[in-house]
């Protein structure tokens, strides 16, 4: 719809809230509101405020209207019978019970009166009790719409909550994982079983510097990087131990260990003499390529 606005102020929310719709007109309405939720918001305005004129409007009967119709009856009753008797008692009493009498035929000399049957009374006007139902009908349904309102939107809310806590529960478990990482890592550096293999830079990148730390009981190591050159797409760090001159593959570093973020665990070693890194595909190689040797450091 290209202009929400118009369809607002062209009065056919106000005709759907009446109930003056064609089935067709009333699911069009009905679209547009599931479509839009400024539409739904006037059309929950509109209701509301249709409810408060009628509640604003509704017919209440007068304190004691109904002990002083009954007492003008009784009053009537007995007063004095004029000809006619329990006639006269009888008309008195349907003309206090109805708004409208049912006429009665004039008796002429000679003739016999015939009496119509009696029948019920013609209704003149809406009665007030009638009016308070209709109110009171069109009041119950505004509230039970306010209700489940008010129902959509606690749900929400608490939708919303829900949503926070899972966040605020994934960022405390994040937040312990990395807690739990430096604890660790400050177990490593402040342990005395780990050897510090320092790895100076080599020709390719002389200011390069980084550090091993090996422990030759459990065969753990550990990379800690000072200072490595930025690496070009496609290509990763990987660190090599070298047992009696043969490379044995350490593992890959990930690129938050390469710009010096914390300590890495890598692979286990059992044996080495040498550390060095060498710049690889990702993924890392068989045998390092020593041409792209950056770092290396004898035990």
């Amino acid at each position: 719809m290209e202009n929400i606005q118009e369809y607002i102020e062209s009065g056919i929310l106000e005709q759907y809230a009446l109930g003056e719709l064609s089935p067709a007109e009333q699911a069009g309405v009905e679209a547009q509101v599931a479509a839009h939720p400024e539409v739904r918001e006037e059309l929950l305005q509109v209701q509301a405020a249709f409810g408060l004129y009628a509640e604003a409007h509704s017919l209440t009967p007068p304190a004691g209207m109904r002990e002083r119709v009954l007492s003008n009856v009784l009053a009537q009753i007995a007063a004095p019978k004029p000809a006619g008797g329990l006639r006269a008692d009888v008309d008195a009493v349907a003309q206090a019970n109805s708004l409208t009498a049912t006429p009665q035929p004039t008796a002429v000399p000679g003739e016999a009166v015939v009496r119509p049957m009696a029948s019920a009374p013609a209704a003149t006007s809406t009665p007030a009790w009638a009016i308070a139902a209709s109110v009171a009908l069109l009041l119950s349904l505004f509230g039970n719409m306010l209700l489940y309102s008010n129902w959509k939107s606690a749900n929400s809310e608490l939708v919303a909550m829900q949503n926070e806590r899972t966040r605020f529960a994934t960022t405390t478990t994040v937040v312990e994982k990395k807690l739990g990482e430096l604890r660790q890592e400050n177990q490593v550096l402040r342990s005395d079983e780990f050897r510090a293999v320092a790895l100076a830079g080599t020709k390719t990148a002389p200011t390069a510097h980084a550090r091993v730390l090996f422990n030759p009981a459990t065969h753990k190591v550990y990379v800690d990087v000072r200072s490595l050159p930025a690496l070009p797409a496609g290509k990763q760090y990987q660190l090599w131990a070298l047992d009696k001159g043969k490379p044995i593959d350490a593992g890959v570093l990930n690129a938050a260990t390469a710009t010096g973020e914390g300590l890495q665990h890598m692979k286990d070693i059992a044996s080495a003499q040498t550390f060095a890194m060498t710049v690889e595909p990702e993924g890392g190689s068989v045998n390092p390529t020593l041409s792209t040797m950056t770092v290396v450091g004898n035990i």
